[in-house]
């Protein structure tokens, strides 16, 4: 039996002995399944490349490379050189099996050029090696690897000097002109097939001059940057891991079991090869270290960069191979997006920061994006890797005075931009006179509603980050404008948490610099949040703090708004008396300053006490009123609750006809101004009539459809969803 044969042989065996048919190890190793079969019954040779991966797979280390020929056949007849540079593959790869086949592809194509990008340390070389080793085969003229070293100074005249060099064209027939030298390089690989493997490129004007002309030749280039200029390439961007390849790369390092400790360790790494590494070599290095230890080292996000060296390998210093191809400019707006404590912004939040215009400063993240210094989430937002983040902080942002003159920029922008917004949801509420320093940027256009919700949507993580922030840098008037500002668009979502945060933090800013109407105003609004959320008792106490603020500066709008609000807490706990005395008081007050719109929520909080305490029709009649005001002041979501407050005094009266019809008017008014609370109320409603009326199954239906919308209404404030359970 020939070696050749014996190869094939023993790869069939230890291939059906492992229960892996021809087309999954076709797979596995990227080679196709007639190749295989090929080689199985000794009609085609094998290569150390395939060899290695067939081990790899089947777990017989040392088993085939053993078998292979002596003198491996050559597809090619012409005596030159057949150069064969690549670096050796790294035996703990793990993952990117789309990425390795979307590579393939590209290269499989007449004159295939692929771009593999991604930011420093994410395993772009890693692999494009790996894929070479299983391409190379396939090539007559071999494969050929040139690291670009990722600046400049990798010129195309020298890389055409080397490849000259390499296919054994003398020294002195290389010509000296540039022009000639290409034309020389182009020359000599026409006719050939070969794999050029260009790492680290820097730009796609120094890629350009080394693409071959030659169809049979394929280029595999790796760059920090996105070279989207190379038109004709195919692009493969590179991410992180995803964290089963990135527990599976860490435990393959060091042989440590998977557990909690090591996807804490994965996840502080951010699931970036390169740091995943240098982590493990950390812990190969420190026999007295386990898992938990290096977990612990890790856990503090301003040391992270310093653990993550092992001596040879910096996480830093591969970012820092990034940033140095930046502009003056670009590196500046760099640092300065740290600034922002969110996990994403828009171009107007970048340009608050670096003081720059929209078109300059949108010019200058296209550019980070392109380096694979920020991320783009969506269309219009930016973001950051948290390790390079961190780098960018420690490394980047040097000017500390420009930083905190780009914070309070971005606060006050922040605070202008959630005004408007909060306008347009609210724009009857009393807002006090804030003021801004000129220059100030202008906010984003908002024309209705909608845009302003939709804003908040996108937005309010990142404000609360700030309000966060702004307490921590003590720009205190920021921090509670921020809350005051975000506090009705908590209500209509019913975030409940991020509520209480802000206006905790607001509440302290403001005690700090003595500010007591924003010191009653906060109070007063964190009694709001605990109602909305069903803790009576704690808005309560708030409640009373704020009146005996608002009383001490003479602040009588304060006093009797905290007055209305303390009696729907009042409504709420069951005083229904108690109720209506403090909400008439707080009416006769609004109706006597003209303040309409909180008349009429008072009004429609009195329907709601006047239904509890067995008067349903005075308080349909009532709430009715209310809907008339709310219209004419264009106050939808309002508008929503009022119809909600008529349909459940009609169903007290038993007049299912008239309560249908006014739940049916708010589940169209709540959807239509994104209110999934007041829309989850309607429907129960109407589950409710359906169930009176002896109709379960539909009853069932619209209380699903209610429960899809907004679970787990709170039965303490939504008396639709107490009469569910009866």
């Amino acid at each position: 039996m020939t070696e050749r044969a014996t190869f094939g042989a023993e790869l069939r065996r230890r291939r059906k002995a492992a229960g892996i048919s021809l087309t999954e190890l076709a797979a596995r190793t990227h080679y196709s399944k007639g190749y295989l079969s090929k080689v199985e019954t000794g009609l085609s040779a094998p290569n150390p490349a395939l060899a290695a991966l067939c081990e790899a797979e089947l777990g017989v280390e040392g088993q085939l490379v053993s078998l292979l020929p002596g003198e491996p056949v050559r597809r090619r007849t012409r005596p030159d050189v057949r150069p064969s540079g690549l670096p050796p593959a790294t035996p703990s790869f793990t993952g990117r099996t789309t990425e390795l086949r979307a590579i393939r592809t590209a290269l499989e194509a007449d004159g295939g050029v692929c771009v593999v990008s991604g930011m420093g340390g994410v395993g772009k070389t890693e692999l494009a090696v790996r894929c070479a080793h299983r391409l190379e085969s396939g090539f007559a003229d071999g494969c050929l690897f040139i690291d670009l070293r990722g600046h400049e100074s990798g010129e195309p005249t020298a890389i055409h000097d080397r490849v000259l060099r390499v296919l054994g064209v003398p020294a002195d027939r290389i010509p000296a002109d540039p022009a000639d030298r290409a034309a020389l390089y182009r020359s000599r690989l026409r006719g050939r097939s070969l794999l050029l493997v260009l790492d680290n490129a820097v730009s796609a004007a120094q890629v350009r001059p080394l693409l071959p002309a030659e169809p049979k030749c394929r280029v595999l280039i790796t760059s920090r940057s996105r070279l989207s200029a190379l038109d004709d390439a195919a692009h493969v961007g590179l991410d992180m891991l995803p964290l089963v390849a990135a527990v599976d790369l860490f435990t393959t390092i060091t042989g440590a079991p998977a557990g909690a400790a090591v996807t804490r360790v994965v996840r502080r790494c951010a699931r970036l090869p390169l740091a995943i590494r240098i982590a493990a070599a950390r812990l190969r290095a420190h026999p007295a270290w386990d898992v938990a230890e290096l977990d612990r080292r890790l856990d503090d996000e301003t040391a992270r960069l310093g653990e993550l060296d092992d001596g040879e390998r910096t996480l830093a210093a591969a970012f820092r191979l990034s940033v140095q191809q930046l502009s003056a400019a670009e590196s500046r707006l760099f640092g300065l997006l740290t600034v922002h404590p969110g996990t994403d912004l828009d171009i107007h939040a970048a340009s608050a920061l670096s003081a720059l215009s929209l078109r300059e400063t949108d010019r200058l993240l296209d550019r980070l994006h392109e380096a694979h210094l920020i991320t783009q989430p969506e269309p219009d937002r930016y973001g950051f890797h948290d390790l390079l983040r961190a780098f960018a902080t420690e490394f980047v942002l040097t000017d500390l005075e420009d930083g905190m003159k780009a914070f309070s920029r971005l606060t006050a922008f922040a605070v202008r931009s959630a005004a408007q917004a909060d306008r347009e949801l609210t724009p009857h509420r009393f807002v006090p006179e804030i003021a801004f320093a000129p220059g100030t940027p202008e906010p984003a256009r908002l024309d209705d509603g909608e845009m302003a919700m939709s804003w908040f949507r996108a937005e309010w993580p990142g404000l609360v980050s700030l309000c966060r922030t702004a307490r921590e840098r003590g720009e205190h008037d920021r921090c509670w404008q921020l809350a005051f500002f975000l506090r009705d668009y908590f209500f209509v979502a019913k975030l409940w948490d991020p509520w209480l945060e802000t206006h905790r933090w607001a509440r302290a800013s403001a005690e700090e610099i003595g500010d007591t109407w924003a010191l009653a105003t906060t109070t007063a609004n964190l009694g709001v949040a605990h109602v909305d959320r069903g803790d009576l008792d704690e808005a309560s106490a708030y409640y009373g703090q704020a009146l005996a603020l608002f009383r001490s500066i003479g602040d009588g709008h304060g006093e009797t708004t905290t007055l209305a609000h303390s009696g729907w807490a009042e409504h709420y706990r069951g005083n229904h008396d108690g109720a209506l005395r403090d909400l008439r008081q707080a009416h006769t007050s609004y109706l006597r300053d003209g303040n309409r719109r909180n008349a009429a929520i008072t009004g429609r909080g009195i329907a709601l006490a006047l239904t509890a305490i067995g008067r349903p029709a005075e308080a349909a009649e009532l709430a009715g009123d209310t809907l008339s005001v709310f219209d004419e002041l264009g106050l939808d979501l309002d508008a929503a609750m009022a119809l909600n407050c008529v349909g459940w005094a009609w169903y007290h009266t038993k007049r299912h006809d008239l309560a249908a019809s006014a739940y049916r008017a708010a589940a169209e008014r709540a959807e239509a101004c994104g209110s999934r609370y007041e829309t989850a109320r309607a429907y129960t409603g109407l589950g409710n009539i359906a169930a009176a009326e002896g109709s379960p199954a539909m009853a069932a239906e619209l209380w699903e459809r209610a429960d899809e919308i907004h679970p787990d209404l709170d039965q303490v404030m939504v008396g639709e969803a107490r009469a569910r359970t009866i």
